[in-house]
């Protein structure tokens, strides 16, 4: 395993720092996903999506945290749409449509906390 100057690895360690953004790598015209923790509680998942890629709208059963990494993307919830860039966040509630697109080349984390 090598380290950057930086001290990172290019791995999410348990008790080790890492660059979320340099976990998960842009593909042309696509969206990349790299699931960091899945658990009975819930899911820690990175995203990449290439400028003008979409996750079109549908709901999902948990509430979940989605927070931009870096770039921009269009969040729409419930047919209310939010421009969010860089170190923004949204709350995706549970059973509410959402969909999300890529303004420019974007990655994301979204936590999902399954509950009941």
């Amino acid at each position: 395993m090598t380290t950057d100057e930086r001290g990172h690895t290019g791995r999410l360690l348990p008790g080790r720092k890492a660059d979320l953004v340099d976990l998960v790598s842009y593909g042309e015209s696509s969206v990349v996903s790299r699931t960091i923790i899945s658990s009975k509680a819930g899911t820690v998942t990175l995203f990449a999506f290439d400028q003008g890629s979409e996750l079109s709208e549908h709901t999902a059963p948990y509430d979940a945290l989605l927070h931009v990494l870096e770039g921009k993307a269009e969040v729409t919830v419930e047919g209310e749409a939010s421009s969010l860039g860089h170190g923004e966040a949204i709350i995706l509630p549970a059973g509410k449509s959402h969909a999300i697109r890529a303004l420019s080349r974007f990655k994301m984390l979204l936590t999902m906390v399954r509950t009941g």
